[in-house]
């Protein structure tokens, strides 16, 4: 267990070196951005506007094949692999220049109807036009994760993160292009990255293509486009439906609270693009419930204390890394981390769905969330602003995650560890309260500090005190412990 265990944080580590790199610093640049003036409240909120726009459109543009690629690749030979590669790459080009060649001649139309601030066309087309040249890029990397090549994806994933960060502040704070340097950078990073994918996506895509393996890969993959469509419901919707009733710069004071709530993303992002691969090889190991059934454990615990401090730590993170303008960010801060945190729950407890390939259920348990999401935007938001918006994203994800394990549970039954999830429940809960209220109101930095190192120490206090650890994981903590101590310890001066 402890090897599986190792070798799924390893592949968490290596695989979201290079989203986490670019994520990580996009949060940095966040402050440079606002308190520079490069980009206003109302750039932000033109930028969530595109944000979701091109997350449906990637959606609607792969059919789901990506899915289908990474679910029929294991088992195949060499040969198999390679017509089922070129026949999902050969119709994802001719659907693809159909659909957004259409979107970007209607561009203006669009833009019209999507923002009530002028000068954002060209992010637009900018933006249809990268969709459309990294429609297939996916294939190269998933080929990658499936063959345990780690390392490899990870330096180009890493490489793709630097290019694209210079290229942002290069044309966002040199040259002064706002929004549209931001899409400009990855349409530039993405005609670089097509050609220098050749050595790996030639053993994939040839001149062949198979109506057989289209249909095969489509039944498979078409049920997951709704749910797609709707699982961007849960965010890009909420943030389009809140533009209804608030104007173009609040909606960019919420887009900025969601970047603060998301940052549990680096965690999740990694962890999703590692988990896949790693759940498919493990179940055909006649042990795979109990190695799910522990790693579930681990992980809300990760997730529970990730989001406890994001809690902890709301008003400290707006102040420091934003401006006391965009207070009304506050109260959105904790719901979007609440809402992460059950998207991570949803990761981990629907992979029967994807083992059993039931993946009708998964449409039907994200229109639920959808559902719920829209009904509760539509009551909260007129009132409530962003900060409706945000309740109505963690409402919609908890159904989502809550909808997702009833039906895993009737195709995959698995028997969680339900005791000692609700311990770290129960303590993420207390030490985000307790940071929350025990310490007054002090500078921001400080209050980050302070607050985040209370957060964990009464996490880690109230599992040890309520047994979580059990004698085998104890034993490992004590033997880190050991190490960092003899690491640590400096000799004194009489000793030889």
């Amino acid at each position: 267990m402890r090897a599986k265990v190792q070798k799924l944080g390893k592949g968490v580590a290596i695989y979201g070196a290079g989203d986490a790199a670019l994520a990580l610093v996009s949060f940095l640049l966040l402050p440079v951005y606002v308190k520079g003036g490069y980009l206003t409240e109302g750039d932000y909120g033109a930028l969530a506007l595109l944000l979701a726009l091109e997350t449906f459109s990637k959606v609607l543009c792969r059919f789901g094949l990506d899915g289908a690629f990474m679910r029929f690749y294991h088992g195949e030979a060499a040969a198999d692999r390679r017509r089922l590669a070129s026949t999902i790459f050969w119709f994802l080009i001719a659907s693809n220049i159909v659909v957004l060649g259409a979107a970007l001649a209607w561009s203006s139309t669009i833009a019209a109807a999507l923002f009530d601030l002028p000068g954002y066309l060209p992010a637009l087309r900018l933006m249809l036009l990268n969709t459309l040249l990294s429609g297939v890029v996916f294939l190269p990397f998933h080929a990658m994760r499936l063959e345990d090549r780690a390392t490899t994806y990870a330096t180009l994933t890493f490489v793709r993160s630097v290019a694209t960060i210079g290229l942002r502040i290069g044309l966002v704070i040199g040259a002064g292009l706002g929004v549209a340097g931001l899409y400009a950078a990855d349409l530039i990073v993405t005609a670089v990255l097509l050609p220098a994918l050749l050595p790996w996506m030639r053993p994939l895509v040839g001149f062949t293509f198979s109506r057989e393996d289209l249909r095969r890969a489509l039944r498979f993959g078409l049920p997951r486009v709704p749910h797609g469509l709707a699982q961007q419901v849960l965010d890009g919707g909420n943030k389009l439906l809140l533009s209804a009733y608030v104007p173009q710069a609040r909606l960019g004071v919420y887009q900025n609270g969601t970047t603060l709530g998301g940052a549990i993303k680096f965690f999740t992002a990694a962890f999703e693009t590692a988990w896949a691969p790693f759940y498919y090889a493990t179940a055909r190991q006649p042990d795979a419930r109990e190695v799910f059934r522990k790693m579930t454990t681990y992980g809300v615990a990760m997730l529970a204390l990730l989001v406890a401090g994001t809690v902890a730590v709301a008003r400290d993170v707006v102040l420091l890394v934003l401006s006391p303008d965009y207070l009304e960010a506050v109260p959105v801060v904790p719901f979007i981390a609440l809402g992460m945190g059950a998207q991570g729950v949803y990761l981990l407890t629907s992979i029967g769905l994807n083992l059993t390939s039931r993946t009708e259920f998964y449409p039907l348990a994200t229109a639920i969330a959808a559902g719920v999401g829209l009904a509760s935007g539509v009551v909260l938001m007129p009132t409530l602003g962003p900060a409706g918006a945000a309740i109505a994203f963690c409402l919609s994800f908890a159904t989502q995650a809550t909808a997702a394990f009833v039906f895993a549970q009737r195709v995959y039954p698995m028997q969680y560890e339900t005791g000692r999830i609700l311990r770290v429940v129960t303590a993420a809960g207390l030490a985000a309260l307790l940071a929350r209220t025990l310490i007054p109101d002090v500078p921001p930095l400080l209050g980050l500090l302070t607050r985040g190192t209370l957060t964990v120490l009464v996490f880690a206090a109230v599992l040890w005190m309520t047994g979580f650890l059990r004698q085998s994981e104890r034993a490992v903590l004590v033997e880190i412990e050991r190490r960092w101590r003899t690491r640590a310890r400096v000799p004194d001066a009489a000793e030889p």
